[in-house]
């Protein structure tokens, strides 16, 4: 824990920033913290004496002092669709899970400046190395807004106030090789302003998922982000229970988890337009879900799934396969029904055997055996839907050298590939297959799947440098 060594009377503000680190020290090593001392951590920074006693705005703290005004933390994970893909869109069941690559994002709310002009609102993404910054008097200057109108209900953003936020963009100059920023900056200051109004603050993002792979990239930062924002508002807490290595993850209880889901899905709604809801629910709530026309089930893994993500690095067109599915389906409708049901049957299948105990390794390996021989049909499925590409192909080959069972997952034309690692698999024989999926230059993510969904991290963030731990 840190301490000071002051050679006169330590001053209020350095008094509050005393009781904060310890608090902080407090934090990190217990499993739960009470209520209180909680919401005191939220109180960051503590207003200003001289200012309070004058009537006037508290004042922006220099030094270490305004370096500790970082609130909280959120992270969401990305997910994997095990089975299902495409067929879902005509009335099959698919199986998405989490896995436990996430996007994190870190709050630091500002106090309010004496002068107006230097507040800002900020936005530092790490992965893409681009920053961002409005001044919060234009943000309500074009939104016509000042203070959030009720963070406890979602709201869809209407067409004026999306064209609002585009004009907002457009003063900024967003390289046109990276013009899909747009759609995420536009989710972004509608839940900013929405849920918490033209507030002064920085929001740092960083990110273990590639972007436009079809594991949920856009879904991790609509829940993580809505995540951070309703901790901030005071509408979501922690209920305990460290979720993860390192600064004090903790869950969040269920009804809490709705309203971030629903906060969440109306992002995904600015990015994609009409999007499905899967995404954002299995990275808010966790764990596996089966989907079938509209209806959400939760599956209980009973055993760790652990799996290989290849992403091929090969970018495609979801919207173009989707309709090439179609496509196929209307010119062989007999043939592609079957290939859907065949598909809802696998789905189902799996949905059985992810909750299925197993106790021992005979059974676990018996488990992962069925796992895998749906994995096979299901991809042979998708090769006869038209959605399967060369690169996908060579991470098929190059695993089935050393016996193991991939499929693809997602939109497939490229994208990632699931790889299942079965338990008995030494780990010197998985780090020939990485090796060998590398040098066709793919990138691999060894993953767990099935785990816990947004977790909140209130106080315990790294202030230092704004970066997200």
């Amino acid at each position: 824990m840190p301490f000071f060594i002051y050679c006169r009377p330590p001053s209020q503000q350095e008094v509050y920033v005393i009781l904060y680190e310890y608090l902080r020290a407090l934090r990190r090593r217990a499993s739960t913290f009470p209520s209180k001392a909680t919401r005191l951590l939220h109180w960051w920074p503590p207003p200003n004496p001289v200012a309070a006693t004058s009537g006037s705005r508290p004042c922006r703290q220099e030094g270490f002092v305004r370096s500790l005004m970082e609130v909280c933390a959120a992270r969401a994970p990305g997910k994997i669709i095990l089975a299902g893909e495409h067929a879902v869109v005509h009335g099959s069941a698919a199986v998405a899970a989490a896995i436990d690559l996430y996007t994190r994002c870190s709050l630091c709310l500002m106090p309010l400046a004496d002068d107006e002009a230097a507040a800002t609102l900020e936005l530092d993404l790490k992965d893409p190395g681009l920053a961002f910054s409005w001044p919060c008097g234009r943000l309500r200057e074009v939104l016509l807004t000042d203070e959030a109108a009720g963070a406890r209900e979602a709201r869809p953003c209407s067409p004026d106030r999306l064209a609002s936020i585009a004009r907002l963009l457009e003063e900024h100059e967003i390289p046109e090789a990276k013009i899909w920023l747009s759609a995420g900056l536009s989710a972004f200051l509608f839940l900013y302003t929405s849920i918490l109004g033209c507030r002064p603050g920085k929001v740092t993002v960083s990110s273990d998922l590639p972007m436009g792979s079809g594991l949920g990239s856009s879904a991790a930062f609509c829940v993580s982000m809505s995540g951070v924002l309703l901790t901030a508002a005071g509408v979501v807490t922690a209920v305990g229970g460290i979720s993860g290595e390192g600064m004090g993850w903790e869950l969040v209880g269920k009804d809490d988890l709705e309203l971030v889901n629903r906060w969440a899905f109306q992002g995904e709604k600015i990015i994609h337009g009409k999007p499905s809801g899967i995404d954002n629910a299995v990275s808010t709530f966790g764990s596996m879900i089966k989907f079938k026309k509209g209806e959400l089930t939760n599956l209980k893994s009973s055993n760790p799934v652990k799996m290989l993500i290849t992403d091929t690095r090969v970018g495609r067109n979801t919207k173009a396969l989707v309709a090439g599915v179609s496509e196929r389906a209307s010119r062989h409708s007999d043939a592609m029904a079957s290939v859907f049901n065949a598909v809802n049957s696998i789905s189902e299948e799996v949905s059985s055997i992810v909750e299925l105990a197993a106790n021992d390794e005979i059974a676990i390996t018996s488990k992962e055996e069925k796992l895998a021989e749906l994995m096979e049909m299901n991809q042979g499925l998708l090769q006869c839907m038209g959605v399967s590409h060369s690169s996908i192909e060579t991470v098929l080959r190059t695993t089935l050298k050393f016996n193991l069972v991939s499929k693809l997952t997602g939109a497939g034309g490229g994208g990632c590939v699931l790889t299942l690692i079965p338990t008995m698999l030494s780990n010197l024989v998985l780090e020939k297959v990485i090796a060998e999926l590398e040098s066709h230059s793919f990138r691999c993510f060894k993953v767990e799947v099935g785990g816990q969904g947004l977790q909140v991290c209130q106080g315990g963030c790294s202030y230092f440098n704004g970066d997200v731990v």
